[in-house]
């Protein structure tokens, strides 16, 4: 079985009291695990520059990444990051005024990038030197009559409550779509009006896999559209699969599709937040019976487990993707700041 890569972040322990969501996370991590030995190993870790995020314990983690070919673009909650592979040479580092709580980056075909800027309810097409090329806002509406031009949202440690929270961008064709976490929804924003309803939770990740797109809600169930008719056809409940339990996996989060039926899918911790109303389908989610972050491998045809990995015990405490590597692994890496391209 290939070996993959697992992108996430290092929680911030406190022991005298309970961190707010937006400082869980003190260091950016990417894994590379070897499921057939079901071991993992660290093969970058990352911190935030200073000018590029809040002064007081910001959130640092990578959130969801993209992975063409023998590169894998990559974000934290206010940079976008292109690493070459398999060494994570940094190619293009990016980090704009309107970057608050970046959620995910996918190159376009023309070679560009697409941003999930969630802070603003906003995504923006940018080139790899930084400029903006266009805009969309999540909720039809002028994003500079609610947020202002002249602030800088990187230095802002919360803009919640967000109107749409949109959090993972994908392409049809030339057509850009946006998945919407509070609507429960995916739209487009290139072609206003087509929309594909997800209803059953909150969606996060949008994969497109020949005419399948494949979201995952984050109460653990992968809810699986047709690209043509726009239509969810199935519906899967991962909490049903091989728990009798009935443990909480978790926030449901990260996807590689290996086969049609056959999918790895990431699970981060439950743990307390004041946004609780976004929790409260994990009615045991502040108990024993919570799951660590972990990734499990499902056969949705047959409906059963096949595998499942354990990755608190290499300190990723939270999973926002997993990516099945092509090609040869990577050595571990450490990127001084004077290699990257900077555009601010």
């Amino acid at each position: 079985m290939r070996e993959l890569y697992v992108v996430g972040g290092v929680l911030r322990e406190s022991f005298f009291k309970q961190l707010p969501e937006w400082n869980y996370y003190r260091k950016a991590l990417i894994l590379k695990v070897k499921p057939d030995s079901r071991t993992a190993k660290a093969v970058l870790e990352y911190e935030s520059r200073p000018e590029s995020c809040p002064a007081e314990s910001p959130s640092i983690l990578f959130k969801s990444s993209t992975l063409l070919g023998d590169k894998l673009y990559a974000c934290t909650q206010t940079e976008v990051m292109v690493y070459q592979l398999p060494g994570f040479e940094l190619l293009h580092y990016i980090s704009l005024p309107c970057f608050n709580d970046v959620h995910h980056v996918a190159p376009t075909p023309r070679g560009t990038m697409l941003v999930a800027d969630t802070g603003l309810d906003l995504v923006v097409e940018i080139s790899t030197t930084g400029e903006v090329l266009r805009e969309w806002s999540a909720v039809g509406e002028d994003t500079w009559e609610r947020f202002s031009r002249e602030v800088d949202y990187r230095k802002v440690l919360d803009t919640k409550p967000h109107k749409a929270h949109a959090n993972f961008v994908f392409q049809l064709g030339e057509e850009v779509w946006v998945t919407r976490f509070h609507q429960r929804d995916a739209i487009s924003l290139t072609q206003p009006g087509r929309r594909i309803e997800i209803g059953v939770q909150r969606p996060h990740d949008g994969h497109v896999v020949g005419d399948w797109i494949y979201f995952t809600t984050v109460d653990g169930r992968m809810v699986v559209a047709n690209r043509q008719t726009l239509r969810v056809e199935e519906i899967f409940d991962l909490n049903a699969i091989d728990n009798p339990q009935k443990r909480v996996l978790g926030w449901c989060r990260g996807v590689a599709v290996l086969e049609k039926e056959k999918v790895w899918v990431g699970f981060t911790r439950i743990r307390s937040t004041k946004f609780k109303e976004n929790l409260l389908w994990a009615k045991h989610g502040f108990e024993a019976k919570n799951k660590p972050t972990h990734m499990t491998l499902y056969d949705l045809r047959s409906k059963k487990s096949l595998d499942e990995i354990d990755l608190e015990p290499y300190e990723l405490a939270a999973l926002f993707s997993i990516h099945e590597i092509q090609g040869s692994g990577a050595q571990r890496a450490t990127i001084p700041p004077e290699t990257a391209k900077v555009s601010q």
